[in-house]
């Protein structure tokens, strides 16, 4: 169940983390913050969209209920730190020592989990067993090695795109960038359900959002403080957080059934799409 909800949960966001840092370094904070925010929208928005398309969701996991105030709580102080336009070194420290503080309320929770939730048997299902020691740590050294080597390429041929293109940096960090370190979650979230992994499926999208604000937004207050886009403070905040208030409604049924349906995967699909006519235009 630890396993699960950090380091499981933390390779998810890997590619955002290493994406934003990144960009930051190459002073590209823009491409960093719309990374963050994209990819939480993505997440809700398309991953979980299509997911719940796919197969309905039922959510019965006591755990990944409590996480979703969590994930509120944290949407609300990222909108209040982009709120002024930019993103200082402070905002970017407060951020990551919450991030770290994050990591040890989801381990405390995963060892006071209440018996019979649903989460801890679908995570255990996922951490594979009997693996060599030897080859854990040859693919850990070459996630380690690649993971940097692609988001480095991947950052780079993204502004390259942007600028020939005439687009900002901010929009291909909401779009291309975000769909592409979503990635992940999709795959994780629709052989979750596959495998009747409700609980797992949303839990995976949940955690990864929560370290997106956390770890992947605090890059570009660590490593390139100063101004952003202000399209961020105006548009891409509320859009987060309209995706937000939508996954945690959506969970709690005003029927009593907790259960993301089809028809509310659609709409979720629906805002996606018109977020992205909406940027483009």
């Amino acid at each position: 169940m630890v396993i699960g909800l950090t380091i499981v949960a933390m390779g998810s966001s890997a590619p955002e983390i290493v994406v934003s840092a990144i960009a930051s370094w190459n002073n590209n904070p823009n491409t960093a913050v719309g990374n963050a925010i994209g990819s939480n929208i993505t997440n809700i928005a398309l991953v979980l969209g299509l997911t719940a398309l796919f197969k309905p969701l039922i959510v019965s996991s006591s755990t990944v209920r409590r996480e979703m105030p969590v994930l509120l709580a944290v949407t609300l102080l990222a909108i209040y730190f982009l709120s002024d336009g930019q993103m200082v070194f402070y905002e970017g420290m407060v951020l990551i020592c919450l991030f770290f503080f994050s990591i040890g309320g989801l381990t405390w929770m995963s060892l006071h989990v209440e018996k019979g939730d649903p989460l801890q048997a679908e995570t255990e299902d996922e951490i594979p067993q009997g693996v060599p020691i030897k080859k854990a740590i040859f693919w850990v050294v070459v996630g380690l090695i690649a993971l940097p080597l692609s988001a480095h390429f991947m950052v780079e041929s993204a502004v390259q795109i942007a600028r020939y293109f005439g687009l900002s940096e901010l929009i291909i960090g909401l779009t291309i960038i975000a769909l592409g370190t979503s990635l992940p979650e999709l795959a994780a979230s629709i052989a979750g359900v596959m495998k009747g992994e409700d609980d797992l499926a949303l839990g995976n999208i949940i955690g990864s959002n929560i370290f997106n604000l956390l770890a992947v937004l605090a890059m570009p207050g660590l490593l390139a403080p100063g101004f952003i886009d202000e399209n961020v403070a105006s548009r891409d905040i509320f859009a987060m957080l309209l995706m937000t208030v939508l996954l945690i409604v959506f969970s709690f049924n005003f029927r009593g059934t907790r259960r993301i349906n089809r028809w509310e995967g659609a709409v979720l699909i629906t805002c996606y799409l018109a977020y992205c006519t909406l940027l483009f235009i």
